[in-house]
């Protein structure tokens, strides 16, 4: 690994936690999630798929800077970002929380988005985020991905003007068994199938 490259311990993800067992049981009830969206449909719809998971969504925004405001006082397990809003953008956001150095600054990152050309995925890519899902959600390629995301198994980095997950990883389908992170609260046995409307985010290389 080069100088100008740090890697950062993310909470919940020591190496002691090796040898996870991907058959455990995620208790979703315990989940701190965050959902941002500015529409105000989109995000009871997503809020009410989460429930149907059994995730009650502790917090809820209706902006980038009401998000922003609670990231720094509550902690969260999992924060699921729309996108596109008006003003600050889901990327902004989640670039402006991997570089704010607080204590949710390494929490997995979800967006979603109604476009999910390259371009796009690799702009969430760039700013931080776990991974990027398409619009309209499908429920159980939606419950996958949050273990997926929960499983991710790269480790969390500072790359020149990058924070986030490792982007070296040049495959990344849904691991059979990985490290736990802080998002262990999470668990659950993952029934669906790998859908084709998503993309991970771990084309190219690091910074």
């Amino acid at each position: 690994m080069s100088d100008d490259v740090e890697q950062v311990e993310a909470p919940g993800s020591a190496d002691e936690e090796a040898g996870f067992n991907p058959n455990t049981i995620f208790n979703l009830g315990k989940a701190v999630v965050m959902v941002v969206d500015d529409n105000a449909f989109s995000l009871k719809l997503t809020t009410q798929t989460l429930l149907g998971f059994g995730i009650q969504v502790r917090h809820r925004c209706a902006s980038a800077d009401e998000a922003m405001k609670l990231l720094q006082q509550a902690t969260v397990d999992l924060l699921i970002v729309d996108a596109e809003m008006p003003g600050i953008d889901g990327y902004e956001l989640v670039k402006w929380l991997r570089h704010a150095e607080i204590e949710n600054s390494w929490v997995p990152i979800m967006m979603v988005s109604g476009h999910t050309r390259e371009s796009k995925v690799a702009d969430a890519r760039d700013c931080g985020a776990n991974f990027i899902l398409a619009r309209p959600l499908v429920p159980s390629v939606f419950l996958e991905r949050i273990l997926w995301v929960a499983r991710d198994p790269r480790r969390m980095l500072k790359a020149g003007g990058y924070n986030g997950p490792d982007r070296r990883f040049q495959e990344m389908g849904p691991p059979d068994g990985v490290d736990e992170r802080r998002a262990d609260v999470l668990r659950a046995r993952a029934a669906a199938e790998a859908a084709q409307t998503d993309q991970p985010l771990a084309a190219g290389s690091a910074s």
